[in-house]
């Protein structure tokens, strides 16, 4: 559960909070059901008012929850955003002991997960405790042995965990994936280069194939060899008012536009859509669209207002 404080400044001044659903999981999971497709989450939520909360709303907006396990033992954990005048805004993370950290591979369905066309999981989880890790590396393993299409944003927490543990946890987990979804600076913090290209040069060196790198207002860049690259451009906005979970967002319109069969230029594309439209409003995806209005923005058409 997040609180994001409603005036600039440190947290300490601030009297004033929004409260929304926080989580890179539940932001792409949500993104892509508004998309239309069928889709499952699971993770593990204190029996509270926050676990009770955040269950009512991914329920809601049409997610399967039914492998969602309410722990009567641990609390929901929480996060607070500091909003800054200058550069992005600055989280302070509450996890430890909560019920998302006593997820384990024990919580895994295999039936349930074969059953699905792609596997997304993000790189936060693996941070926040021991059996979480186990549980995802049981997961990418699982779905590895399955032949799924596995889509792996390694989403860096410096304040979770030391690039060192990163590097150690995540870099296996990105030489598993089908598709690897870094930020320019994630990528180069992971690959210990100071150049994108070099930080490319080197994650294609280590088996980690078919990069997609967010790179903001600029859009993306897809690289899947030496060879094979491309730019694709980002969306301006006029008025772009939160950052925010962008990066899910994405995410979530690029696995759309894999289970469509898009080429993955376009696939991108949709990517940088989704993201534009995370921008354009408070919260992580409360002004993500369904599938209809994407493809109008994605064709430049505007609403006639009068």
């Amino acid at each position: 559960m997040a609180f994001e404080a409603q005036e600039y400044g440190p947290l300490r001044e601030n009297v004033l909070y929004r409260k929304w659903i926080g989580g890179a999981e539940d932001n792409f999971i949500i993104g892509l059901a508004r998309l239309g497709f069928r889709c499952g989450w699971f993770s593990r939520l204190g029996h509270d008012e926050f676990g009770k909360e955040i269950l009512r709303t991914i329920r809601g907006e049409g997610v399967d929850v039914s492998r969602v396990i309410v722990d009567p033992v641990a609390q929901t954990g929480v996060f607070f955003v500091e909003l800054q005048a200058e550069g992005e805004p600055r989280c302070y993370y509450y996890r430890r002991f909560s019920a998302a950290c006593r997820l384990s591979p024990r919580d895994i369905d295999p039936d349930y997960i074969k059953s699905a066309r792609v596997i997304y999981a993000s790189g936060i989880t693996p941070a926040i405790s021991e059996s979480a890790r186990e549980a995802i590396e049981a997961l990418i393993g699982m779905s590895h042995e399955n032949g799924q299409l596995i889509v792996f944003d390694p989403n860096l927490r410096l304040k979770l965990w030391s690039i060192e543990k990163a590097r150690e946890v995540l870099i296996p987990l990105m030489q598993r994936s089908s598709f690897v979804l870094p930020g320019e600076e994630e990528l180069r913090l992971l690959m210990d280069c100071n150049d994108l290209e070099g930080a490319v040069r080197k994650a294609h060196g280590a088996g980690i194939k078919n990069l997609v790198i967010k790179r903001g207002a600029a859009g993306a860049t897809l690289a899947i060899s030496e060879s094979q690259s491309a730019e694709v451009p980002g969306f301006i906005l006029q008025n772009p008012v939160s950052s925010m979970g962008a990066g899910d967002c994405f995410a979530s319109g690029f696995v759309a536009g894999l289970l469509k069969k898009e080429p993955l230029a376009e696939c991108v594309r949709w990517g940088n859509a989704m993201g534009a439209f995370c921008l354009m409003g408070r919260g992580p995806y409360q002004t993500l669209p369904d599938l209809e209005t994407l493809h109008q923005f994605l064709a430049g058409k505007t609403e006639i207002s009068r």
